[in-house]
């Protein structure tokens, strides 16, 4: 099948490349030209194929034009509105980045009333699903859905997966939730892990992440990356710094208070990352450098030191 793929940053250019592996053709455009380098040396294949411009990516599609926008909620508005001077009715837009379900159900209306097919899909997993699979959390047109189903099939591949969850802003929703969940299971995680490198026991955090793997009830993905992140260092020494976050657990207490539901973990979670910005105590602490350690090794996110520099990626 053939895309047109906007924005190569850390997910979108795994992205492409899981598609152009998988027998898709994949035309490409970034604002900056290095990450487009970057995958031109990974990908060794003629289904990889560069435009200049917006405009020359779209007008080289074949129709129905389908075209994937990943890149900030910041920038989604700004993209879409170039692209929408180029796309046809009947073709398909889907926004993959982390955008506001609010403003994809908007867009989707708006789209709709061009006949243009829209999609808003939350994408998960972090920069290692590129081989084990994207979840793909799925909302708006259903057609454009249906139409794209062997392109999401191989983002899904091996252990990934995809749904439709309903018209709009609904696919967006999800991620939120999913997200704001997140903050909350890692900051469990770090708390717990501060506990036991507290106790008068000198554990081994490493031996007991291992462990922890092996069957209990908290095993699972998150817990690995906490091992992940102790094999390489310990203390995790390189993981202190203010905590950043993406927007989703705010928008998801922001939410939930609309729907007058109680949401005090993923709450204390988003102030704990809030406080975390000027108050050095917690930036220091042994909760902070777990959370920030679990963000580096699914996320690629830096970590800002209280140095005032960037630690490495890892």
């Amino acid at each position: 099948m053939q895309i047109g793929f906007i924005g190569l940053g850390k997910m979108g250019s795994r992205m492409a490349e899981k598609l152009v592996s998988d027998g898709h053709e994949v035309m490409v455009w970034n604002r900056s030209s290095a990450p487009i380098e970057e995958l031109k040396l990974k990908v060794k294949s003629e289904k990889l194929k560069v435009a200049e411009t917006i405009e020359k990516l779209i007008c080289q599609l074949e129709t129905p034009k389908v075209v994937w926008i990943m890149v900030s909620h910041q920038s989604v508005e700004e993209v879409l509105a170039e692209v929408r001077k180029f796309i046809e009715k009947g073709d398909i837009v889907i926004d993959g980045g982390n955008s506001f379900y609010k403003d994809t159900d908007r867009r989707f209306g708006e789209f709709e009333k061009s006949g243009i097919n829209f999609l808003g899909i939350g994408v998960s997993g972090g920069v290692i699903a590129f081989e084990k699979g994207y979840p793909l959390m799925v909302g708006g047109s259903h057609s454009g859905y249906e139409t794209i189903i062997p392109i999401l099939d191989s983002l899904a591949k091996p252990n990934g997966g995809h749904e439709y969850l309903g018209t709009g802003g609904a696919g967006h929703f999800v991620k939120m939730v999913h997200n704001g969940i997140e903050y909350g299971i890692m900051q469990s995680l770090g708390e717990g892990f501060e506990v036991l490198e507290k106790s008068k026991y000198e554990f081994n955090l490493l031996s007991v992440a291992k462990l922890w793997q092996k069957g209990t009830i908290i095993s699972g993905f998150l817990t690995d990356r906490v091992r992940d992140a102790l094999e390489k260092d310990s203390a995790l020494s390189d993981s202190a710094g203010p905590i950043s976050a993406s927007g989703e657990g705010e928008w998801t207490v922001n939410t939930a208070k609309e729907e007058n539901v109680d949401v005090e973990i993923i709450e204390s979670s988003l102030k704990y990352r809030q406080k975390s910005q000027t108050d050095e105590k917690i930036q220091d602490s042994f909760t902070a450098r777990v959370i920030n350690a679990l963000r580096r090794e699914f996320g690629g996110h830096t970590v800002r030191s209280v140095h005032g520099k960037e630690a490495k990626k890892g």
